[in-house]
């Protein structure tokens, strides 16, 4: 696999690979997911180039389900976000979504944030979900121990974000946003510590004019957490906390279909 230098003296981080490449050479059926292998999983990757946008966000759904099940980190969740990551400038990823002028790759992006969301440490600085990570702590001392499945998945965090940072001044607002709360997220890896003064500026611009009460969270806990002043806003009700799984704070499937 071909490496890069983000900048002089920067340890080297290997490049993602293309997503072709992914696809093929991944041993999906050795791979544990909630219900056993991934054999299937590549036709269900597959189906996000397709370019019917109802065959794209059902496949996203089921890729959801399949990798992320109860917000769980699997050993297939790995290729199929380094997959995911690989298409963000795929064509395909500009269809629009039924029933709206989005495009897709805004909700790859958000199954990106929200998949890194899973896996983030309570530890780190940015850290946007502490809560999801303590309650796991309790019960899994180790798993964020070198070596598994949760740590083999963070050490991509330095190629998903460089696979995200294109698109945090994206013509398209969903695509804009979508893209700051995951590269904030992705940013906890402390080789793109120094991206976080950059960060801050996208932070603020989340606080201002997102809709989202999750994403404004995960804003403002990230200004808090880097240093910086985080304007004041209206609490955060418990229940408004939970990012639905693998969504943009919207159903994927709009009726009728």
């Amino acid at each position: 696999m071909n490496h890069s230098r983000s900048n002089a003296g920067a340890p080297r981080e290997p490049d993602l690979p293309p997503y072709q490449v992914v696809l093929s050479e991944t041993d999906w059926g050795s791979l544990e997911t909630p219900f056993g292998n991934g054999e299937d999983l590549p036709e269900v990757l597959s189906r996000l180039l397709t370019p019917d946008p109802r065959v794209q966000v059902n496949a996203l759904s089921e890729l959801g389900e399949m990798v992320g099940h109860q917000n769980t980190i699997y050993e297939a969740t790995a290729p199929a976000a380094m997959y995911v990551a690989g298409i963000l400038t795929h064509p395909a990823a500009t269809t629009p979504r039924p029933y709206r002028n989005v495009p897709i790759r805004a909700a790859l992006l958000n199954w990106l944030a929200s998949t890194a969301y899973d896996a983030s440490d309570a530890s780190d600085a940015s850290d946007a979900s502490d809560e999801i990570v303590g309650r796991t702590e309790q019960h899994f001392p180790d798993f964020l121990a070198p070596g598994t499945i949760v740590a083999s998945f963070r050490d991509l965090r330095p190629m998903l974000y460089r696979a995200v940072s294109p698109f945090l001044r994206d013509s398209h607002e969903d695509v804009r946003e979508a893209a700051v709360i995951a590269a904030i997220i992705l940013a906890e890896h402390p080789a793109f510590a120094e991206h976080r003064d950059h960060l801050a500026v996208h932070a603020r611009s989340i606080l201002d004019t997102s809709g989202n009460g999750h994403n404004q969270r995960v804003a403002q806990k990230a200004l808090e957490a880097w240093g910086h002043d985080a304007p004041g806003s209206e609490p955060f009700l418990e229940g408004s906390w939970g990012w639905e799984p693998h969504s943009d704070g919207r159903s994927y499937l709009e009726p009728p279909f």
